[in-house]
């Protein structure tokens, strides 16, 4: 008994000298383990990230620089076809803008002549001579005048009487006559009008359709790639709305063409009537006088 409780404590010294004698080994054998392990993980991520990298490069250098002109390119053939639709309208209104500033700058400035000669005029036939004019050809008061004195001479030409007491049944056709080429006067000046007001009032829409269609393209585009990289949605959704930035481009000008253009009619319009009434006193004057 004794004698096994002598030989305990030397095994117990021989125990802790082996694994004292081990321990450098172990952790040797542990260090050469821990970097092929992490290494594993980071060869696993390297793939993911250079993929990531690939997508990104290839969507940025797929569009590059965002410009105008390259969204149009880009864009879907139906997006493509609301832009190609609203820039004609665009380039039609400015077209009639022109026309329209030369029309009315050339129709005042006649109308303002007229009236000079108008003015000078001493009897109908004065008044009939000069309404008639090349110089006054086509003139909406000069055609007034003319057809308004045409029915007092057709009227003389056919034995009628002409004043007296006949004085306002001879107006009275006169006046009718000048209704006429009224009546036909606002249709003539209001010419491309309409155009203007439905460019105004759609264009928004036009091109708002353009955007729906380009972003719900741009959706499932994104879908069907499976991500969601800002360098790959961003040119697809620019291209839908540059269908509403055209659209709101091409109704703007053509609301305020559309303005400007009816206000020149009115005032016009009211310069007209006042020619009218002018003229029926003039007449009603010859008339008296027995011309």
């Amino acid at each position: 008994m004794l004698e096994h409780k002598k030989h305990n404590p030397l095994i117990a010294l021989l125990g802790a000298a082996a694994l004292l004698l081990s321990a450098p080994t172990m952790a040797a054998a542990a260090a050469a383990t821990s970097p092929a392990a992490a290494e594993a993980p980071a060869a696993e991520a390297a793939p993911a990230a250079t993929t990531e990298e690939s997508s990104t490069s290839s969507a940025s250098g797929g569009h590059g620089k965002i410009t105008v002109a390259s969204m149009f390119i880009m864009a879907v053939p139906v997006v493509k076809a609301v832009m190609i639709g609203l820039v004609a309208a665009s380039v039609i209104s400015w077209t009639i803008l022109v026309i329209k500033l030369m029309f009315f700058a050339k129709l005042n400035k006649s109308s303002n002549n007229y009236l000079e000669a108008f003015r000078g005029a001493r009897s109908i036939a004065d008044i009939n001579r000069i309404s008639t004019s090349d110089e006054f050809a086509g003139n909406p008061m000069a055609d007034m005048a003319a057809v308004a004195t045409e029915e007092i001479q057709i009227s003389k030409q056919a034995g009628l009487q002409v004043s007296g007491e006949h004085r306002d049944s001879t107006l009275h056709r006169a006046s009718s006559s000048i209704n006429a080429v009224q009546a036909g006067l606002a249709k003539r000046l209001s010419g491309g009008l309409t155009f203007l007001a439905s460019t105004g009032s759609i264009g928004p829409f036009v091109g708002l359709f353009g955007t729906v269609y380009g972003i719900m393209n741009s959706f499932i585009g994104i879908a069907d790639s499976g991500t969601t990289n800002l360098a790959v949605v961003a040119p697809g959704i620019a291209e839908a709305l540059l269908a509403t930035g055209i659209g709101l481009a091409a109704a703007i000008p053509a609301v305020v063409m559309y303005n400007i253009f009816n206000t020149s009619i009115a005032a016009y319009g009211t310069r007209s009537e006042q020619f009218v009434a002018e003229l029926m006193n003039s007449l009603s004057r010859q008339l008296d006088k027995g011309a």
